[in-house]
């Protein structure tokens, strides 16, 4: 799906079966995998008391939310921002369920999340990639190599922003390095036989050439969190 929506939330509680409402909407629109730098944030009156550990988590009181709008306010707004795309979640199941419950709050009938967006859960894909191992969003950000520095206290759009980096991290293909665009222009080429065969030239690479490739290589092993394996093809 080429748009996508990282989102998250922070709720009072952790179960909205328990009457437990979202305080915090935090989305980050991608394009073709590329932030657009279009982004969605909202702080919302929950009606109802944080519970203890919930306030701890986020840093948010009943006094700092008592003035921002409620859920039914922005939910138009949000609805918007999310519709036709595929969500990209960390434990979507969480968030996806406390969504839920606060559209079926709303006086007119609003579709499931489900029935709107494509859902795709990061901590399954996590899961699968890295078996046996922690898979919570701190431990992402460490294991690829994504700077948390800022997260003293859990922000729905600063976890959307980190989501996204880990996300794109978790996922890199040759998709991202530009190899899927170039053999859909040109078309696979052609197999060499005794007939169409012909001498080519050469092309040696330009000093300026050579310098932007390295530059990429050392941007892939990053990525990687290490060294790429183009990079050690390079080595002498």
């Amino acid at each position: 799906m080429s748009r996508q929506v990282v989102l998250d939330t922070e709720t009072t509680g952790l179960s909205w079966e328990k009457g437990n409402r979202i305080v915090e909407i935090g989305c980050v629109e991608l394009v073709q995998r590329r932030p657009t730098g279009r982004s969605f944030q909202r702080y919302l009156n929950p009606g109802r008391e944080m519970e203890v550990g919930a306030s701890e988590v986020t840093g948010l009181t009943a006094d700092f939310l008592a003035d921002k709008p409620r859920f039914a306010d922005i939910a138009a707004e949000l609805l918007a921002f999310i519709d036709g795309a595929e969500l990209v979640i960390h434990n979507a199941a969480f968030d996806v369920g406390f969504l839920d419950h606060e559209l079926g709050l709303l006086a007119a009938g609003h579709a499931r999340v489900r029935e709107r967006c494509g859902v795709l859960d990061t901590l399954e894909l996590a899961r699968e990639r890295f078996p046996g191992q922690r898979n919570s969003l701190a431990a992402l950000c460490k294991r690829l190599g994504v700077d948390d520095s800022q997260r003293t206290v859990h922000g729905a759009l600063l976890d959307a922003e980190l989501l996204a980096d880990v996300y794109l991290r978790m996922t890199a293909g040759q998709g991202d390095l530009g190899f899927a665009v170039a053999v859909a222009a040109t078309g696979p080429r052609p197999l060499a036989t005794a007939t169409n065969h012909a001498p080519r030239r050469v092309l040696r690479a330009s000093a300026d050439e050579q310098g932007a490739h390295a530059l990429r290589l050392a941007r892939i092993a990053k990525a990687a969190g290490g060294t790429s394996l183009w990079a050690l093809d390079a080595e002498p």
